[in-house]
C-alpha cells in the first residue's frame, strides 16, 4: 500500500501528475478541490459556503477543509493507497497527518509565480457540463466552445489577477513551514513542474523510486490516398496488406485473432475493427467533473 502526498502551487499541475500515478498504482485520488466543487455542482450546503469564499478571491477556511478530509479518509476505500493534494495547509494539519499515516512521499511540484500567472489566466471551464480546458496546452478544436457539449467556454470564477495574488501569497506563507516539517522526516522530492506533464511524471516516479511510465503510443500517420482510395490503398488492396496477397485470404498480414477482410487491419490482437484505444478525459480527475479553481480548494 502506498500513501502519497502532492503540494504545489496552483496550477502547477497536481491533478493532473495525481490522476496518472493514480491511474498506474490503483490508488485513490483525493483531491479537496474535487470534493469542493462537487458540493458546489450540487448545490449542498457546502457549496454555497465554498462558493462565497471562491467569489471572495480567499481561501477556504483550514477547519473546513480539515473535516472534509478527515471524512473521506475515513471511508476507507484507498484498498492500495491513495494520494491527496490540497491537504495539508497548515503545520498543525501536518503533524496529525504524520501520526494519523504511514505516508511514503511527499511530491513538491515547483513552478515560479510568473508560470503560474500564464497557466491560470489561460484555463477555461465549460458552462455546459463543466469540461477543464487549458488554452496553452489543451485548446477545443473550436474555439471557445466545449469539444463535448458545445457549450460556452468561460473563465473560472477565481481566475483573475486579484484573486491569484491573494492565493499565491496565502500558498507560500502556509505551505513552506508544511514542507519544512516533511523535510524533516526526508519525506521530499521536489520536481520542477514547468516541463511537459509526461516528463514531469517520469521524474517524480525516478524520485520516488518507482517504474517509469509507459508512454502513449502516438497515434500513425494518416496514410496519403492513392488511386482515390481511403486509408492509403492501392493496386485494389486493403491497407495493410503485402503486395500480391489478396483480400479474399484471411489472417496475412494481420495480427493473430483477425479475420481477412475485417476492418481495422494492423490492430493489436483482440480489438475490434476500427476501435480507437481510449484515453482519459483531459483534463479531469479520475471520477470527479473538471476545473479546480484555487490552491488547497478547487484547482490544481
Amino acid at each position: 500500500m502506498r500513501k502519497y502526498v502532492i503540494m504545489g502551487v496552483q496550477g502547477s499541475g497536481k491533478g493532473t501528475q495525481a490522476t496518472m500515478l493514480a491511474e498506474d498504482l490503483d490508488l485513490v485520488h483525493i483531491s479537496v478541490g474535487d470534493i469542493f466543487r462537487l458540493n458546489v455542482q450540487q448545490h449542498t450546503k457546502l457549496g454555497a459556503q465554498v462558493r462565497r469564499t471562491m467569489a471572495a478571491g480567499e481561501l477556504v477556511g483550514d477547519d473546513l477543509v480539515e473535516g472534509v478530509v478527515k471524512a473521506r479518509l475515513a471511508e476507507h476505500d484507498w484498498n492500495f493507497g491513495f494520494i491527496i493534494d490540497g491537504f495539508p495547509r497548515n503545520e498543525r494539519q501536518a503533524e496529525f497527518f504524520l501520526e494519523s499515516y504511514d505516508i511514503d512521499g511527499v511530491i513538491h511540484l515547483d513552478m515560479p509565480d510568473s508560470e503560474v500567472r500564464r497557466r491560470v489566466l489561460a484555463r477555461r471551464l465549460c458552462s455546459g457540463c463543466g469540461m477543464d480546458y487549458n488554452l496553452l496546452a489543451s485548446s477545443p478544436q473550436e474555439a471557445g466552445k466545449c469539444d463535448v457539449c458545445g457549450g460556452e467556454l468561460i473563465p473560472r470564477e477565481d481566475d483573475t489577477e486579484e484573486a491569484l495574488a491573494v492565493r499565491l501569497r496565502d500558498y507560500h506563507q502556509k505551505t513552506n513551514p508544511v514542507l519544512d516539517i516533511f523535510r524533516r522526516k526526508e519525506y521530499v522530492v521536489t520536481v520542477d513542474a514547468r516541463p511537459d506533464r509526461e516528463l514531469v511524471q517520469q521524474a517524480i516516479r525516478a524520485k520516488l523510486g518507482l517504474p517509469p511510465r509507459d508512454l502513449p503510443r502516438p497515434a500513425p500517420a494518416a496514410d496519403s490516398k492513392a488511386d482515390g482510395r481511403p486509408g492509403g490503398k492501392a493496386d485494389g488492396q486493403p491497407s495493410g496488406q503485402a503486395g500480391g496477397q489478396a483480400a479474399s485470404q484471411p489472417g496475412r498480414g494481420q495480427p493473430s485473432g483477425q479475420a481477412g477482410g475485417q476492418a481495422g487491419r494492423g490492430q493489436p490482437s483482440g480489438q475490434a475493427g476500427g476501435q480507437a484505444a481510449s484515453q482519459p478525459g483531459r483534463g479531469q480527475p479520475s471520477g470527479q467533473a473538471a476545473s479546480q479553481p484555487g490552491g488547497g480548494q478547487p484547482g490544481e
